[in-house]
């Protein structure tokens, strides 16, 4: 990598998952539309023929109109072709495939356990970290052997969990987790705003907010447009729209309909706590009691959002493997066009050009004085030249600590557990988690058959005694 009048050149990136038929697109498409930053982007991935496919697809955007940066791809052959001497490494798999994330997310639904992601806590949750920690150990083992001092971004979930092995395994890294979701609440915020006090914000930065606690059930002390404080227009907007939900998309394009949400759980957590939950429906209602937003379909029907259900992830891959045929033989035009997340921005912080603050997922240092030391938490940090700098967010509130702490608590549990590849302990976690709402005896029989759908990527873990 070089520098020449405030362009950083010659850049490796490491993609670990750049087989992906999503992200990677996704992170092309932003990579090319930025003119101070350009080099070259390993794209490894265990379907070598996807990391290829996605060779010929990135290479392909230098031609689009827009195309500010020039980007060469490379499907790598071997994790060391990708890794050595990488700047950036990013991180975006599936721990295992849509077989083993249907077992996750309907297996529980025999027992009247119903999760709307599947993917971060609740019992699917638990049972793909085990499926992901052996991988992130090795992720984070090739790091410290071929490139110890890049920069590590994960997209991957369960994002906590995964942040949580890459410094387990190597303390030294310098990595990090993004996620949108707080994104999404700005964008509300934004919404809120407008309708309540007639005031119109073309971007969501405008929107400055405090977030804190754990990936996926973040909460916001604080939300500020200049020098009005939002809590009470959102508290306005909140009891406003609590019975019917807020329906208007301000997200258009974002996936499809079974994404979306009217934000009614948002509202109800406000309504109750009195701080705004920063996340998707979707994901806030896995970390409550199991029955208060997922007692069944028509009670997630009644909230306002949607069962992601695998099949119709099953079947968006196939739309999405067209797509790439159609991409790669010129039947299909690519377009430049901004993703919303915040990595490459983050890159050109870290590079030194130009500062940033976001959210992430780092280790507890100290930025939420009354959750664990060392435990993921997520807050604003500050993103200057090879630096990522968390900012103070202050305790959680009392009023939702207890929430918060739980979960906490139990990712910390979780994530010993998983280390020492102890499936007692494991289960013991699984069992305690607020969406299991079966009797222990049912949840063991539920954990067993769950695990051993998935034990083709457990081998490390002694399962003899399930």
């Amino acid at each position: 990598m070089n520098y020449n009048n405030n362009k950083a050149e010659n850049i490796k990136i490491a993609y670990i998952g750049g087989g992906s038929r999503g992200w990677a697109w996704g992170l092309m498409s932003d990579l090319t539309s930025t003119e101070e930053i350009s080099g070259n982007v390993y794209l490894y991935d265990i379907d070598y023929e996807a990391a290829c496919h996605n060779e010929i697809i990135g290479n392909k955007f230098k031609e689009c109109d827009g195309a500010k940066s020039v980007w060469t791809y490379h499907a790598a052959k071997t994790p060391e072709e990708a890794y050595i001497d990488a700047d950036f490494v990013i991180i975006s798999i599936l721990p295992g495939t849509f077989d083993e994330m249907e077992s996750d997310v309907h297996t529980p639904e025999k027992y009247g356990i119903y999760q709307s992601v599947g993917d971060t806590s609740g019992p699917g949750g638990i049972v793909r970290a085990m499926r992901m920690v052996p991988m992130y150990e090795e992720i984070a083992e090739n790091i410290k052997k071929y490139c110890p001092n890049a920069w590590v971004i994960n997209y991957t979930n369960p994002m906590t969990l995964c942040v949580k092995t890459l410094y387990r395994a190597f303390p030294q890294i310098k990595a990090f987790g993004c996620c949108h979701e707080v994104f999404g609440t700005q964008s509300l915020l934004m919404i809120a705003l407008e309708e309540i006090c007639g005031i119109k914000v073309e971007n969501r930065n405008e929107i400055k907010v405090n977030p804190v606690s754990v990936n996926h059930f973040t909460w916001l002390t604080e939300a500020k447009y200049r020098n009005i404080d939002l809590f009470p227009v959102y508290r306005e907007f909140a009891k406003k729209h609590a019975k019917e939900g807020f329906t208007e998309s301000f997200d258009e394009g974002w996936l499809n309909s079974l994404f979306f949400c009217n934000h009614k759980v948002k509202f109800d957590l406000f309504n109750r706590y009195g701080y705004i939950a920063a996340a998707g429906d979707r994901h806030l209602a896995e970390f409550c009691e199991g029955k208060w937003y997922l007692k069944n379909p028509q009670s997630v029907k009644d909230w306002g959002f949607a069962l992601t259900t695998v099949e119709w992830r099953k079947n968006d891959l196939k739309e999405r493997l067209e797509k790439s045929e159609k991409y790669r033989n010129g039947e299909l035009q690519l377009e430049i066009k901004g993703t919303g997340e915040e990595g490459v921005h983050q890159i050109k912080a870290l590079l030194g050009l130009g500062d940033l603050v976001t959210n992430v997922n780092v280790p507890n240092k100290g930025q939420i004085s009354n959750l664990p030391m060392g435990a993921v938490v997520e807050t604003n940090a500050a993103f200057r030249s090879d630096m990522v700098t968390p900012i103070n967010a202050g305790e959680i509130p009392q009023s939702i600590y207890p929430l918060v702490a739980r979960i906490c608590g139990e990712q910390e549990q979780l994530s010993e557990a998983l280390a020492k590849r102890d499936v007692d302990g494991i289960f013991n976690v699984f069992a305690a988690d607020p969406l299991v709402t079966c009797s222990y005896d049912d949840a063991k029989l539920l954990f067993k058959e769950m695990v051993m759908n998935t034990k083709d990527y457990l081998n490390s873990y002694d399962l003899s005694m399930l």
